[in-house]
């Protein structure tokens, strides 16, 4: 089948070591309930400088980055679609002059999480001088496509609403965990994701549901990579091994790899992994292997320790090199 032909092939492109690969104030009203549209392209970005990620300090929480609390920005809560998950924050300061942004994109198994839980991250992005924005999705048991066609309509209502924030709607990075890495990486290959937004940060992104099903059926597997197999059977609405499967399950497991869509014009990635977590970092070398054929600057970093998605973040020095990444991104 082509799912496996697919996993196989990226599967042995790629090295199990770590590696780099080359890699206004006035509030724009809620709108009234509309049914999310796909995106539109915009325009191409071409001749941005590939970003590097610096050396990340080893996965410790201090005091002091648990203490900092940047000066709130103005705050609100905006309807992009008519269903109760489609709702988005947006965090930003007053500015007089057009600033880049990043959407943020929640995990959870696809099945939990919501946008409240990166506020601190997106005041720290806002006190950075970015129009920051973060967005639910329909969970499962909300099937697969709903999850992606929700964050690229979130991400147009950002873009056509861009005048309220003072926001460059062609300087956007998307920052994902774990299933929400899963779904930013979508919106940077899908199509040219490289027209859609400057880059793309995905912390212990998901990015083979085939690998993830079978790394959960492993002897021995822990509770959340079992956790994440039956995820995986209830994102696709199927069970991929019953011996009457029926081919459209195949189809969206494939429809649902990043990889299956990777190509020339997508956008730059920085794929971030701890050492010993549940998502491994095969996941995003994946991804890498197949951006880096295609001419796309990809970087996989891994760094020690177990943690996992968004708790990358809380080293300090950790996420002041992420923050340098999307400044580069986006040309700042």
């Amino acid at each position: 089948m082509r799912t496996a032909k697919v996993y196989g092939t990226v599967l042995a492109a790629v090295t199990l070591s770590a590696m780099t690969v080359p890699a206004e104030a006035v509030a724009l009203p809620p709108s009234a309930p509309a049914a999310p549209q796909p995106p539109a392209a915009a325009p191409s970005v071409t001749g941005a400088p590939a970003p590097t990620l610096p050396p990340a300090a080893d996965d410790v929480v201090t005091a002091r980055a648990v203490m900092i609390t940047p000066e709130p920005p103005n705050t609100r809560t905006y309807s992009y679609g008519p269903a109760e998950r489609q709702r988005l924050d947006a965090y930003w300061h007053d500015a007089d002059r057009e600033r880049p942004g990043v959407l943020i994109v929640h995990g959870g198994y696809w099945k939990s999480g919501d946008k409240s839980d990166w506020k601190y991250t997106a005041r720290r992005l806002a006190a950075r001088g970015y129009a920051v924005f973060v967005t639910n999705y329909r969970l499962i048991p909300a099937r697969w496509p709903a999850q992606r066609t929700d964050v690229a309509a979130a991400l147009e209502y950002v873009k056509r609403n861009a005048r309220q924030w003072r926001l460059d709607p062609d300087r956007i990075v998307v920052l994902g965990s774990s299933a929400g890495g899963h779904l930013a990486a979508q919106l940077g290959t899908v199509g040219e994701g490289g027209r859609r937004v400057r880059g793309v940060v995905a912390l212990s992104p998901v990015i083979s549901l085939e690998r993830a099903y079978r790394d959960g059926a492993a002897p021995g597997a822990s509770q959340s990579r079992r956790k994440l197999r039956q995820a995986v059977r209830e994102l696709l609405g199927c069970d991929p091994e019953a011996p009457d499967a029926d081919p459209s399950c195949f189809e969206r497991m494939e429809d649902a790899a990043p990889t299956s869509h990777a190509g020339p014009g997508d956008a730059p990635m920085l794929l971030l992994h701890s050492a010993n977590e549940f998502v491994p970092a095969l996941h995003g070398r994946m991804l890498a292997s197949v951006l880096t054929a295609a001419g796309v600057k990809a970087t996989v970093q891994v760094v020690p320790g177990r943690a996992h998605g968004g708790t990358l973040l809380r080293d300090p020095a950790r996420f002041a090199a992420v923050a340098r990444w999307i400044d580069q991104a986006v040309g700042r």
